[in-house]
């Protein structure tokens, strides 16, 4: 079983540090948000221009041993809001990596997860303008293409403040499809960056 899971939110926008807030408070360290699109139901609505609303996606890596009481805390935070107020799950993270650290699966440092794909995903959180040199390693150590999403920071206790308003940092948030044989090289090269080598600067999971 994996150690960390990712767990998603998507709620309407400007209302995901709403979640995230109730997260940190049940232990989570902090997420990062997307803003994104909901598409009309129907396709008459769709060709009307009706239907479409903006959104937050919420993406918060978190602790296995801790997922339940972090989504308990979210549920609850939302439980003054109108039915379909948005949608949570969760999805198990094989490997995780912190700039400046590696936290491996389990104890012994084993990969347990049983791979039943030919491909995996690389999810990369940095700092904004570095996702490109995230994507130039990548495909040096034999990736393709990759897609970029423009997102944001949460606002944790610390961060700094102007005129009394917390400041959080742009970010990209880079995906990547990849042959399964190649990701522990792709990976190794992506955390080989110097942007890597500072705490806070990013993620990879």
């Amino acid at each position: 079983m994996s150690t960390f899971s990712l767990l998603i939110s998507i709620v309407p926008h400007d209302r995901g540090e709403k979640l995230t807030a109730a997260a940190v408070q049940a232990g989570c360290g902090g997420g990062t948000v997307m803003m994104a699109r909901a598409l009309a139901k129907t396709n008459l609505a769709a060709i009307l221009g009706l239907g479409e609303t903006t959104k937050d996606i919420i993406y918060m890596l978190v602790e296995a041993r801790k997922k339940q009481e972090i989504i308990d805390a979210i549920v609850n935070a939302t439980l003054l809001e109108k039915a379909n107020f948005g949608h949570l799950f969760s999805l198990d993270v094989s490997q995780m990596m912190k700039t400046g650290t590696i936290t491996p699966l389990n104890d012994e440092g084993e990969t347990t997860m049983q791979k039943e794909s030919t491909r995996d995903m690389i999810s990369v959180i940095v700092n904004k303008g570095y996702a490109e040199d995230a994507m130039d390693a990548a495909r040096r150590a034999g990736a393709g293409g990759g897609t970029i999403m423009g997102a944001r920071g949460t606002a944790k206790e610390g961060d700094a403040a102007f005129f009394g308003m917390k400041i959080v940092p742009e970010k990209d948030m880079l995906m990547i499809l990849v042959p399964s044989e190649k990701k522990d090289d792709i990976v190794e090269a992506i955390k080989a960056l110097p942007c890597f080598a500072e705490a806070g600067s990013g993620i990879i999971f």
